[in-house]
């Protein structure tokens, strides 16, 4: 199998258009369902409200979010000489589980980007912590192993509290770069979705940020059934595509966590699904690839699950979606699985065919990106007209801004 050589060879000019500095949203709006709704379907764009979803969501379809949240990954230190060090925690290492390392009570490693490194030539930082009951924790961060752009940091503690909590009473929510400000309080509530759970990202899954609890209930009201996947979000979202063509870009990995009672449902309503923001969609794309490899290989092992950047675009032994779906339930059964965690590093780009997904929410994404080219492989040439409309018409871009609902 070679790979599909058309694809790689995308120029990244392609995807490009003038973005003014004044609709980037640098905050989001008082109310999150207030939002304007670019709502297209059968070929056609209309000018909406996002509290008007209800009566655009077809009866019968199985709304899929992700139900990460974002941690307070950025912490800063501070040298005997005054000197700040940004510490920002992309992924536990040790333990690599989520759920373990939020639970360590004296020490944990993550991968971490190191601001201001040429600083911090040697020794160990600490940073005083005041815990909500009074409590003062010393944090203590070492450096281990460099890795590239990151680095090892064993963090350490005292006290015996967890790291979540360490973590929440002393970490910053890590807003978007580009909206060139420093983390509000305020961002503590309108960067999360109003149905996180899963503690892990660094960047929240944005297209979810204009849904509230109301509206999760008329929809559910009207017929529309909802579930949850997770897929932790990691800060590869915002890196840049350097290349001039996307066959020179490396795909930032992250892992994702799916029941085995989410793939029955998803099993059930496989012909009517809308993912709610790209990374559902990158979820929701990879399980088809795993149920391919499990359909193609029923020894696999869960570790060989993990879907490769071009794998997708490799492989001939191509099934349905309710195939691929199916055959990975029954070897979840084989193993006796409840849950699949896993990761995923897939690319969908102009080229890809979408295997499980008839319709998504999503925001509108930065020039050269390749959350654009996803959507382009959805709309194919419709986006310029889209996002044109858009800007022409004073649309809101990237993370605080408005939403879309692309139907098929």
């Amino acid at each position: 199998m070679t790979k599909n050589i058309g694809v790689q060879e995308i120029s990244m000019d392609q995807y490009n258009y003038l973005l003014p500095d004044e609709l980037v949203a640098k905050y989001p709006l008082p109310n999150r369902s207030d939002s304007k709704l670019m709502f297209f379907h059968d070929g056609q764009m209309e000018d909406r409200v996002f509290k008007d979803v209800g009566s655009l969501v077809p009866q019968g379809s199985l709304l899929v979010f992700n139900n990460t949240r974002v941690i307070r990954a950025r912490l800063y230190f501070h040298k005997a000489t005054g000197a700040k060090i940004e510490i920002f925690c992309l992924e536990p290492l040790k333990p690599i589980d989520y759920l373990q390392t939020f639970s360590e009570t004296k020490s944990c490693t993550w991968k971490c980007i190191v601001g201001n490194a040429k600083k911090w030539k040697e020794g160990t930082l600490i940073l005083p912590v005041t815990m909500p009951d009074g409590t003062e924790v010393k944090l203590s961060a070492e450096k281990g192993e460099q890795g590239g752009n990151a680095r090892e940091i064993i963090f350490s503690w005292d006290h015996g509290y967890t790291f979540s909590e360490v973590l929440e009473a002393s970490g910053n929510i890590p807003i978007p770069p580009y909206l060139h400000r420093d983390t509000e309080e305020s961002d503590l509530q309108t960067y999360q979705t109003v149905y996180s759970k899963i503690k892990g990202s660094v960047a929240a899954p944005t297209a979810g940020l204009h849904f509230t609890e109301d509206i999760i209930d008329k929809l559910n009201g009207e017929g529309v059934d909802t579930d949850e996947v997770t897929l932790h979000v990691g800060a590869g979202t915002f890196q840049p595509v350097k290349s001039d063509t996307i066959g020179g870009h490396e795909m930032h990995t992250e892992k994702i966590e799916v029941k085995k009672k989410f793939l029955e449902n998803l099993l059930a309503h496989h012909e009517s699904v809308i993912a709610v923001g790209t990374t559902s969609i990158r979820t929701l794309e990879s399980l088809y690839w795993m149920g391919v490899k499990v359909y193609n290989d029923r020894g696999i092992s869960l570790d060989e699950l993990h879907v490769q950047q071009w794998e997708p675009y490799q492989e001939s032994n191509l099934l349905s979606t309710e195939q691929a779906i199916n055959s990975l339930i029954q070897w979840m059964d084989r193993l006796k699985l409840d849950e699949i965690r896993t990761s995923t590093q897939i690319i969908i780009a102009p080229g890809y065919t979408y295997r499980v997904i008839r319709g998504m929410f999503t925001n509108f994404h930065q020039p050269q990106s390749t959350l654009l080219l996803l959507i382009s492989a959805f709309l194919g040439e419709a986006w310029r007209d889209i996002y044109q409309h858009a800007l022409d018409n004073g649309y809101r871009f990237l993370s605080y801004g408005d939403s879309n609902l692309y139907l098929k």
